[in-house]
């Protein structure tokens, strides 16, 4: 089957690789001459485990292809993937200009029956937008049917989520669209992945309220740890405690510096907006989407706190810039509003990350210095800031680490380290929700 997908960012690329290693024949398509030039070169212009490799092995078999040429690409195609950006406006609403763009062109180039696949995050209704669009820009000539095939991927672990998938959502009312998807993620059919099959409206709605819930789940635990620290508690005890209840589940209660990414802040804004446009207000998801700021200045404050009421004049070592591990991805990363918050302070930035360095010059104070690892950052500082958990981080030699500090403090947002093994080894330390030290292991 000759699949085309339209966008070759994180989403794009992923889908397009994997659905190749399905066995599928994709063509990725992007407007962005240097990107496909790259990709044909192959060199894969974003950081992701493994994604190399798989579109190295898929390309060589020649059932994955780049191009710019999006007229050949929607003709050949069968099937045709949308998976750009749709960014937040300034008032939390997507822009789905992209999405209007690619629909028309599709409309343009139409030359038989097409299933038109949403991968992006849309807001409800986008479904019967890009029909709307199609209908009237071909004038009607050929059949098509609109589908809405949300994506859950994680950065970081993009592969294994997309080839074992906790679930696979297809919202579509034309049974034949329905059963074309099910052909196209037959491999699926072997692992016994759960399938939801919907309408387009539900199949929208399940994205952003999966991401909601789970952004959610993050605020409240972060919540739970100030609430730790106040009363003598261990935040980890806690979670572990709640995760424990099958109705709840351990994943997601890891207390930290505030969720980021790509998708979370964007969508928890989005569905607000949906909402208001509805004539609702979802007043948990705007508390959460307030309180998620609120927790990224605790951690200034935290480190403020430490260094001793200022961090004026001083040199702060900051370890992990990336909103997670395993990714280059600067969005909405913690690290942004913390490392600026220091420098517009008098703090001297010096930082490290394994993979989101040339991403951060893009977005962080032009004052801050880049090293060559965790030592290098640490030499000097008299504070050491650790915001992204990558696991070089959690055995760093504490003896040499000692040694290169200024002064013994360590601020660890992430939780990495044990709070009494850093006190035994001589650290002033700071973490998240766990006050209370001795206390036996979670």
């Amino acid at each position: 089957m000759h699949i085309a997908v339209v966008g070759s960012g994180y989403v794009g690329l992923v889908t397009g690789a994997c659905l190749s290693d399905f066995g599928m024949d994709v063509t990725c398509v992007d407007k962005d001459e240097k990107k496909i030039a790259m990709l044909q070169r192959g060199e894969v212009p974003i950081y992701e485990p493994g994604l190399d490799g798989l579109i190295a092995k898929n390309a060589k078999a020649g059932r994955l292809r780049f191009t710019t040429n999006v007229a050949e690409a929607v003709e050949r195609a069968l099937a045709i993937f949308i998976a750009v950006g749709t960014p937040p406006r300034e008032d939390g609403s997507a822009d789905l200009s992209y999405v209007i763009e690619v629909a028309e062109t599709i409309a343009a180039h139409l030359n038989g029956y097409k299933v038109v696949v949403t991968k992006s995050t849309v807001p409800i209704g986008t479904g019967q937008l890009i029909e709307q669009i199609i209908r009237e820009k071909s004038g009607g000539r050929f059949p098509f049917s609109v589908v809405s095939n949300p994506e859950f991927l994680r950065e970081g672990s993009a592969i294994e989520d997309f080839m074992r998938p906790d679930r696979v959502v297809i919202g579509a009312r034309d049974p034949q669209a329905i059963a074309i998807m099910k052909d196209i993620y037959a491999p699926l059919y072997l692992i016994e992945t759960p399938f939801v099959i919907t309408n387009v409206e539900s199949a929208e709605l399940i994205k952003y309220a999966s991401n909601a819930f789970l952004a959610t789940k993050i605020t409240f635990i972060n919540e739970v740890a100030i609430l730790c620290e106040k009363l003598g508690a261990d935040v980890h005890h806690v979670a572990k405690g709640m995760g424990l209840d099958r109705r709840i589940g351990p994943k997601f209660l890891h207390p930290g510096p505030g969720y980021g990414g790509s998708c979370f802040p964007k969508d928890t804004r989005a569905l607000t907006d949906i909402a208001r446009q509805a004539g609702y207000r979802f007043g948990i998801v705007e508390t959460v989407v307030e309180v998620n700021e609120k927790i990224k200045a605790r951690m200034v404050d935290k480190i403020r706190t430490a260094c001793g009421g200022s961090v004026s004049g001083l040199t702060v070592g900051v370890l992990g810039l990336a909103f997670k591990p395993e990714t280059d991805d600067m969005r909405e990363s913690p690290a942004i509003p913390i490392v600026t918050a220091l420098v517009k302070e008098g703090a001297r930035v010096r930082a490290f990350d394994p993979a989101a360095m040339d991403n951060a010059k893009e977005v962080l104070p032009a004052t801050v210095e880049y090293c060559q690892d965790a030592y290098d950052a640490a030499t000097g500082a008299h504070c050491l800031v650790i915001i992204t958990e990558w696991n070089q981080f959690r055995s760093l030699d504490l003896e040499r680490l000692k040694g290169l500090l200024a002064r013994p403090l360590v601020v660890d947002l992430r939780n990495v380290y044990e709070p009494d093994k850093m006190r035994e080894a001589g650290f002033a330390y700071e973490c998240v929700g766990r006050a209370a030290a001795n206390l036996p292991k979670a």
